[in-house]
């Protein structure tokens, strides 16, 4: 009976340094998807129509030869090896001496850069080394307080972007796409919750898609879209909305309805 004791404990032991192994390298799953996001693996696919081999997915990556390299080849496998692992995409055994065919799942549609809802430019956002460093900083919070991102780049998020047009762009580009994912399926569910109102102030509602959606879902309501003054200048034209630069702890423009959706918490 003792033996059996010590036999299960040294296996639940064996179990736990397994899993702690797994934790440290969940990195990766993050940077092998990043890098199908980079390499516009799922778009190369998606415009075949069918599942394709790998050396038809490297020449259409942007390699600057006329061919894929043997080193660009492996490399490129690996990563789907473990994307077609992770359920990202599928792989078909090879048949009579063909090579493997890849193919799009239900979660690589997601990472169509091209798509009508996609989440590669959160993806590229989130991954991003300006967007990791503050994560170097997470015992430093708990021990000191303070921010996260302020301690690894000297100020705000907010405050970078304004200065830092890369940023600003990833920041905008990333935020758009998750918020386009969110307000159609509001707008969907939401029904006739907006059928009386004539005007929507969408606070820290970015380049603007957000209350775009609402205007295109009923046309006669008038759209105000209203964030930092360098968010909303690379804003692009939507029928029905107007883009106003500020600050909302100052002041917010005047509309039958303040929307504010998933703000408040950048600011706790």
């Amino acid at each position: 009976m003792e033996d059996n004791k010590e036999l299960i404990e040294a296996e639940a032991k064996q179990q736990g340094q397994a899993e702690i192994w797994q934790y440290m390298f969940k990195f990766v799953d993050s940077m092998a998807l990043r890098s199908a996001v980079e390499l516009r693996i799922a778009d190369t696919i998606h415009s075949h129509g069918r599942p394709i081999t790998l050396s038809q997915i490297a020449s259409g990556v942007g390699s600057s030869s006329s061919s894929p390299s043997p080193d660009m080849i492996t490399c490129l496998s690996r990563i789907m090896r473990l994307l077609v692992c992770k359920k990202i995409f599928t792989a078909s055994p090879p048949v009579d001496g063909e090579e493997t065919l890849y193919g799009l799942t239900h979660s690589s549609t997601w990472l169509l850069r091209d798509g009508d809802t996609t989440l590669a430019p959160w993806i590229l956002l989130l991954m991003d080394p300006i967007a990791l460093a503050p994560w170097q900083y997470l015992s430093s919070c708990v021990k000191d307080g303070g921010f996260a991102f302020e301690k690894a780049h000297g100020c705000d998020i907010w405050k970078y972007a304004s200065t830092d047009k890369e940023l600003n762009k990833l920041l905008n580009d990333g935020m758009e796409s998750k918020g386009r994912i969110a307000m159609k399926a509001l707008v969907s569910a939401y029904k006739d919750g907006f059928g009386c109102v004539g005007s929507v102030v969408d606070v820290g509602g970015g380049t603007g898609e957000g209350v775009a959606e609402i205007v295109k879902a009923y046309p006669w309501i008038t759209g105000i879209n209203f964030d930092f003054p360098h968010v909303v200048a690379t804003a692009p034209s939507y029928a029905g909305v107007s883009h106003v630069g500020g600050n909302m702890f100052e002041a917010i423009p005047k509309a039958d309805v303040v929307f504010m959706k998933i703000i408040l918490l950048n600011f706790g």
